[in-house]
């Protein structure tokens, strides 16, 4: 969310009080030093409480005028120094209002807009490596950073990610204000990467109580897990220990198999494995027959595997899961 990239009003207010302090504390000590040169109406000789005195009726231009410069030295004083101070003094007095109020409206002007027109966009909950290679591959398939909000308890992890050119909200995810502030009631999907499988699973709980109709995608260590993910509400569990463990199995038995797998679980490293809907060329024709390579085909809610005779024609409303080459790898023309 956009953040507001200034002090904290009330540190603002404190801080231009000490500058004030100081400036009245120099006028007195500069009125004090040349004290024999002004006249006190109500008689006697101008003491340390009187030259604080006149400051601060001299900065604030209350200027009574029961205390007055009479010697030269005095009136100089007045025009070269004082009269600077004075003008130094009001501008911190009013600068601060002024940039507290500016401030703050131009921070909930830019939330509000932020918020009207965020709809249909990607919550990625938590930052960690996990919620990194996840966004690193939503960008990679062509979702804009403007699109992508990160939540995360952390505010230097939600930094990174502004520095990374995405939208972030410092909060905990397992309370539904934090994702109201990240507007995943409107979301279209959401990425739940968190550290503990325990909080995926209250955070899977809280973000299906928000959003009825978003995709849910969940990252845990545990298989044993999976069932309770799914029963939360989430519409995909990915298992990160089985995951890595069937890589390490197939990288043992077959290292080159294992590189591909690699090559095409990394978008833009080669081989890209992406969806897509089935273009009218490709209509009633064979899944072996499209340009690119077809793996399977979704129809209907079901995924038919690219062999299967339901899926030997290709229709219109099918979606299909192809490997294509990377952009970045295609040969130019």
């Amino acid at each position: 969310m956009p953040v507001q990239g200034v002090r904290p009003p009330l540190q603002q207010v404190l801080r231009r009080l000490v500058m004030a302090l100081v400036v009245l504390a120099l006028t007195t000590f500069i009125v004090w030093i040349d004290r024999a040169g002004y006249h006190d109406n109500a008689g006697g000789t101008v003491g340390l409480l009187d030259s604080a005195y006149y400051a601060t009726v001299t900065l604030s231009t209350t200027g009574y005028g029961d205390i007055t410069p009479v010697s030269d030295g005095a009136r100089l004083a007045n025009i070269f120094v004082i009269t600077p101070l004075r003008v130094l003094f009001l501008i911190i007095l009013v600068g601060t209002t002024l940039e507290v109020l500016t401030e703050r409206t131009r921070h909930q002007v830019r939330v509000h807009r932020w918020r009207s027109r965020m709809r249909d966009h990607v919550v990625v909950i938590g930052y960690g490596t996990k919620g990194r290679h996840a966004v690193r591959t939503l960008v990679g398939q062509g979702v804009s950073k403007q699109r992508i909000v990160v939540v995360d308890p952390k505010k230097q992890t939600v930094d990174a990610a502004s520095n990374d050119g995405l939208v972030g909200v410092v909060g905990d995810a397992t309370r539904s204000d934090a994702l109201r502030r990240a507007e995943l009631h409107r979301a279209s999907k959401v990425v739940v990467a968190t550290h503990r499988d325990e909080t995926a699973a209250l955070v899977t709980l809280t973000a299906r109580q928000l959003n009825k109709h978003a995709s849910i995608v969940v990252a845990v260590r545990e298989d044993e897990n999976l069932p309770l993910l799914k029963q939360s509400g989430a519409d995909a569990v990915i298992t990160s220990s089985s995951s890595a463990g069937r890589l390490l199995g197939v990288a043992m038995a077959s290292p080159s198999a294992g590189a591909v797998l690699e090559r095409l679980m990394t978008y833009g490293s080669g081989l890209d494995l992406t969806e897509r809907p089935v273009t009218k060329s490709e209509a009633g024709r064979s899944p072996r027959e499209c340009g690119d390579l077809v793996v399977a085909v979704l129809r209907g809610g079901r995924m038919l595997d690219y062999t299967e005779p339901e899926a030997a024609k290709l229709q219109v409303t099918d979606r299909i899961i192809t490997i294509q080459r990377a952009a970045a790898d295609e040969p130019e023309a």
